[in-house]
């Protein structure tokens, strides 16, 4: 049998260690009030590849890496929701060269996903792609409602991936959708009275984000402070946190400090919640 070489033992026994150290850091942090939900806007991806001078498209694929680890440390400190912003409305906007290789490294990336399905699993991950399917390209919706239906029985954790999406179309889109369950609804063969308003809680079951509650936290990568069209209605009492790291860059500590500061602001933004 060949003798293991001392660098894989060392390089086995700091991977062990590293992992002891997040776990212990992750039960003191578990001693104060843990956000249920996290969001991401992913920005900087293309700045990190210049900055480096990397080929095209590697700043994506850094990108990708620095999801993966982001979503295993949101799940393993509690966190139940994590959303990311992955594609807008507004990129349709874009050159058509431009939209059609932002579909075809988003289709990579999908597919890469599912072939992290072990890691989904192990943490009971359930994904859920929220916006406007229908103007995704047919490989991506395709791939998007393959990558639902693998993680459908995972009830554990959720990552929402919001693509096609800006708050501005979801917004008036769910009014919509509200006014016409009200005109339509009915008793048997008789049209039930309804009341003519509409209510928050009306517009708020037929949002996409409507699956989950609101965000505790919205992070967003680069030190920009803009929301850019992301879960307006949803994040009035959220807390904002922009670290200058690129998204690439992001990882443990920018995720540990986010919680720090909701935990050291928690009781006002649960006050903040409950006069909304």
């Amino acid at each position: 049998m060949e003798e293991e070489k001392p660098t894989g033992v060392v390089s086995r026994f700091v991977g062990g260690l590293n992992i002891s150290m997040r776990r212990f850091l992750f039960r003191v942090i578990s001693s104060g009030p843990i956000p249920e939900h996290i969001a991401f806007i992913m920005d900087g991806n293309r700045r990190f590849a210049k900055k480096w001078k990397l080929e095209e498209g590697a700043g994506h694929k850094a990108g990708f890496l620095a999801l993966m680890s982001l979503l295993k440390y949101c799940y393993e400190m509690g966190v139940k929701y994590v959303t990311v912003y992955a594609f807008s409305l507004d990129n349709f906007k874009r050159r058509p060269d431009e939209v059609q290789y932002v579909m075809d490294l988003m289709h990579e990336k999908i597919q890469g996903f599912l072939k992290e399905l072990d890691m989904v699993n192990r943490y009971g991950i359930r994904v859920l792609f929220i916006g406007d399917l229908n103007r995704l390209s047919d490989p991506v919706r395709i791939a998007a409602e393959k990558a639902m239906e693998a993680t459908a029985m995972n009830k554990k954790t959720y990552l929402l991936v919001c693509v096609a999406y800006t708050s501005s179309h979801e917004i008036p889109r769910s009014i919509y959708e509200a006014c016409e369950e009200k005109s339509r609804r009915k008793v048997g063969e008789v049209e039930e009275e309804q009341e003519e308003v509409i209510k928050v809680v009306d517009l708020e079951k037929k949002m996409y984000m409507g699956v989950a509650p609101d965000p505790d936290i919205l992070v967003r990568s680069s030190g920009e402070t803009r929301l850019s069209n992301f879960l307006l209605w949803q994040t009035s009492n959220s807390l904002l946190y922009s670290p200058k790291a690129l998204w690439p860059e992001m990882g443990l500590r920018h995720v540990v400090w986010a919680i720090l500061k909701y935990q050291k602001n928690y009781f006002y933004l649960e006050k903040k919640k409950k006069e909304a």
